[in-house]
Formats: structure tokens, C-alpha cells, sequence
């Protein structure tokens, strides 16, 4: 059973609300409700797992029910809006051992953040026939994976296809979800997709590759970052097709992932509480490293500024870097001098490193932490960069189209914030377990999160269509599940 404890974690689209002390901007019980402009008879929602309402690491029925799309359709039912069907999983625990999916986390009684026994989990048993369905939200899926055929056609797994899509599809051969969603006929949509072109990479503590520059991303790894003219292209397309017919709708664009749980809950300088003797037992473990480091200076192999940045040095009284292995130093092999380094303010360490940041363990001191555990600066800004200029296009086809925008990525911010968004009250932040938005996975939202989100979706649709869609009772729902 794999576990990660909250007692080290000192040592991964999320996130957003209504800033506002009440539950509606205005009162809305003596108003009727109303469409507006818009028609909301047959809501499609297209995604990735922020759309199908994963969390806690896992696709599952009390998660799906508190998807942002059904919080939304709920309120649109008040103005015609129709049904909303989704595809649910067969039960709450959202594994699929087939192909390596675990069930959700849960928090015990030791405070331990754990992995739920496989017992009953999913198959990928096609239940298209029960459709058809609403949300097609699927997770894991990336920016021009929503267009491609026989993305839902198990023969083209591993690589080709996604099990949550095999799920559903309505032909395993010729469907996408775009076609799919098209074939409702959708008289309004919601799109919300683009994390995960940036997540992946950013998750596995900078694997992939930043592929800027290409554009075929039929050649692009699972990890790799997406070129911003492939996604600006592909997301022009969906408009495209989901418009033609006169359907309106909502785009929201992509929040900072390295200011989620996942990546701020270890502190970027985890190593603190060193005595002296600690210090220099440390130190001399190391000592033999920055000789070696001074002898390749000496050498003009490194400038004196990438000298100062490798050397290690723990000091007692104060929060240490953590020792990591950074693959972008120069490298010194040919002297035999390994790629160390201190992390510093500026360095995302990652939630899973939290099991190997113990004392026992050694991980960050005497054994340096593995690349896939940390998220370096300049592997950041790689992922702040492509962020911007994605959203930067979502902002664009959003207004050339005349559809209703949601500032997801500010909304982040704010609830980053270390004020929050209050709601009726109660306090919201982006803090990993107690801020009450995000699951135990450190990423996706909790059912809290998603009445957040869902709000921002409803403003906007609002304020571009002239309906009045009254806002949801973000308290309702769920938060973190405590035993």
C-alpha cells in the first residue's frame, strides 16, 4: 500500500471562488430565472479531469456528482436547461488495475494519506448504450487529444487512446469526444481544457520536453509540454465545429499549476532543525563533492557562478536547501562529479517527495533527491511560459467568437492568496488538506472547489448572455473527508 504522511509534508484545473462574504451578488428569489440570450437545453461539457470531476487521484461517483458541469447544469435547469448526464464509474472507488489506475486517496485515523484496497474497482466495460452523456470530461487528456479518432478504442492502448474515453465512446474506431459531444447537438457548451498540456510535465518534475517549434504532436511524449501554435490551432478548430450551428458557450483558461498544492506544500527549503553536529557530519560528506567542484572551476569546465550554486552547504538555525540532482548543470561526468545542487526559493519541490524528506530516509541531505521529485526554476518558468501563451489564445478565439470567458488563472491567484476567498463566511484557500478546495491528490478539486469554479463559470455566463443564473451554495458540497 503506497502512502505519503502528512506529518512530513513540511518537508500536484482547481481552484477559484466569488470573493464575497454572501451567497449571490443580488438577490435573486424574487426574479424569475432566464436563459438570456442563450439556450441551454442541451449543455455539453468538454475537458479533462478538472470537467469530469476527478479527484483524490481517482475518477469516482461522489466526485463526478460535484463535477463543475453538473453544478452548473443544476442552475441552468432553472432556466430550460435539460439533462445532464454523465458517465459515472461503477462505484467510490475509481481504480482501474487493467491499466494501473489506483482508487482515491483517503485520510485515516494516523493522519496517513493512503491508497484504498483495490476491491471492486472498474472495468472497461463500454456503457455508451446507457448514454448518451453530457460531460465529456476526460481525464488525463490533453489539448488536441479531444479531436482524434479512436481515442476511445481500447486496441490503441497504452499510447493511442484513454481508458476513461474507451469508457463511453460511442465507436471505438471512428469517435473523438469532439464528435461525440457534436452529435448531441449542443445548443451550449462549456470548454475547459489545456492543464494537462503543461501538467504532465510539469508533475514528473520536468521529464518531457518543451516541444515548442514542432508541430506534430502525434510525435510528442506523455510528458512533453505542447508547441502554443498546436494549441491555439486545435482549440480554434473545437470552436469552430461547436459554434457552427449557432450553439453559444464558455472558455476558460488555464490556472498556474505550479501554485497548486502539489507543487507549494513542501516548502522549497525543507531542511531545517540541523544541530551542529548534524551540520557537520553533513558537511564532510559533502566535502569531498566541493573539492571537486573547485578543481573543475580551476579548470574553466564551470563559471564561478554555477561553482556557487553547486556547492552544498548546511547551516544550523535556518531552513537548508534540499540536495537534488539538476540534469540542466553542466555536466561533469568525465570527472566523475555527479550534477548536485541545493534547491532554493525559487525550486518546486513536489508532494511525493514528502516520503523520502524524513530523517530515515535521508532524502535532501545525505541522499540527494531524483530530478522526478523536483520542479527546478528554469523547468517552471518553461511551464509558466507556455501557460501564458496559452491562455493568451483562449482569450482570443474567446472574444472572435463572442463566447463568455472565465479567468480561471486570476482566480488561482487570488485563492493562493494568503487573504483567500471568503464565501458566506468560511474561508477558502489553496492550502494542501485545510484550505478546503483541493483533494488528497493535491491537484483537482474538492466538491468545495468545484462549487467555486462553478460560480466563476455562472458569472460569466451571466454577464455575456444577460441570463441570471443564480449562483450555488458553495458550503454544500464536499470538502476533505476526515476519519
Amino acid at each position: 500500500m503506497k502512502k505519503i504522511f502528512i506529518s512530513t509534508l513540511a518537508v500536484s484545473l482547481m481552484l477559484f471562488s466569488y470573493s464575497c462574504d454572501t451567497d449571490f451578488e443580488n438577490d435573486l428569489t424574487q426574479i424569475p430565472v432566464t436563459s438570456g440570450s442563450a439556450d441551454f437545453s442541451r449543455y455539453v461539457a468538454l475537458g479533462n479531469s478538472l470537467t469530469a470531476g476527478y479527484r483524490d487521484g481517482a475518477l469516482y461517483i461522489d466526485g463526478q456528482n460535484e463535477s463543475y458541469p453538473s453544478i452548473v447544469a443544476s442552475q441552468m435547469k432553472l432556466a430550460g436547461g435539460g439533462d445532464f448526464r454523465q458517465p459515472l464509474m461503477a462505484d467510490n472507488l475509481g481504480g482501474i488495475p487493467s491499466v494501473g489506475f489506483s482508487n482515491k486517496r483517503i485520510l485515516t485515523s494516523t493522519m496517513e494519506l493512503s491508497i484504498a484496497p483495490g476491491v471492486g474497482a472498474t472495468t472497461l466495460a463500454n456503457i455508451f448504450s446507457s448514454g448518451p452523456y453530457h460531460n465529456m470530461g476526460v481525464p488525463g487528456a490533453k489539448s488536441f487529444h479531444l479531436g482524434i479518432a479512436g481515442y476511445g478504442n481500447p486496441a490503441n492502448l497504452p499510447n493511442a487512446a484513454n481508458p476513461y474515453f474507451i469508457r463511453f465512446a460511442k465507436n471505438p474506431t471512428t469517435s473523438s469526444v469532439l464528435t461525440d459531444a457534436l452529435e448531441l447537438n449542443p445548443t451550449f457548451f462549456s470548454l475547459w481544457i489545456g492543464n494537462n498540456d503543461v501538467l504532465s510535465y510539469a508533475t514528473s518534475g520536468g521529464a518531457g520536453v518543451d516541444q515548442k517549434g514542432n508541430m506534430n504532436p502525434a510525435t510528442y511524449g506523455s510528458n512533453d509540454i505542447t508547441d502554443p501554435t498546436v494549441f491555439a490551432s486545435v482549440i480554434n478548430n473545437y470552436v469552430n465545429a461547436l459554434t457552427a450551428n449557432g450553439a453559444k458557450g464558455v472558455i476558460a483558461n488555464i490556472p498556474s499549476v505550479t501554485s497548486i498544492p502539489f507543487f507549494t506544500r513542501v516548502p522549497a527549503m525543507p531542511i531545517a532543525g540541523l544541530n551542529d553536529a548534524q551540520v557537520t557530519q553533513l558537511n564532510g560528506g559533502y566535502a569531498q563533492y566541493n573539492a571537486a567542484l573547485a578543481q573543475a572551476k580551476s579548470f574553466a569546465l564551470i563559471t564561478d557562478a554555477e561553482y556557487q550554486k553547486r556547492l552544498i552547504k548546511f547551516e544550523a538555525g535556518i531552513a537548508n536547501g534540499a540536495v537534488i540532482v539538476d540534469k540542466d548543470l553542466t555536466n561533469l561526468t568525465a570527472m566523475q562529479i555527479p550534477s548536485y545542487r541545493q534547491t532554493t526559493a525559487n525550486d518546486l519541490i513536489l508532494l511525493t517527495a514528502s516520503a523520502v524528506l524524513t530523517p530515515s530516509a535521508g532524502g535532501g541531505t545525505s541522499v540527494p533527491l531524483s530530478d522526478q521529485y523536483v520542479l527546478t526554476e528554469m523547468e517552471a518558468n518553461k511551464v509558466t511560459t507556455a501557460t501564458t501563451a496559452y491562455n493568451a489564445s483562449l482569450n482570443t478565439i474567446a472574444q472572435s467568437k463572442g463566447l463568455a470567458f472565465v479567468d480561471a488563472h486570476s482566480k488561482m491567484v487570488e485563492l493562493s492568496s494568503t487573504s483567500g476567498i471568503r464565501w458566506n463566511n468560511v474561508k477558502y484557500t489553496a492550502e494542501f488538506v485545510t484550505g478546503g478546495t483541493f483533494s488528497l491528490d493535491g491537484v483537482h478539486l474538492t466538491g468545495r472547489g468545484a462549487g467555486l469554479i462553478a460560480n466563476e463559470f455562472i458569472k460569466a455566463i451571466n454577464a455575456k448572455y444577460g441570463s441570471n443564473l443564480p449562483l450555488t451554495d458553495i458550503n454544500k458540497y464536499s470538502g476533505v473527508a476526515f476519519p
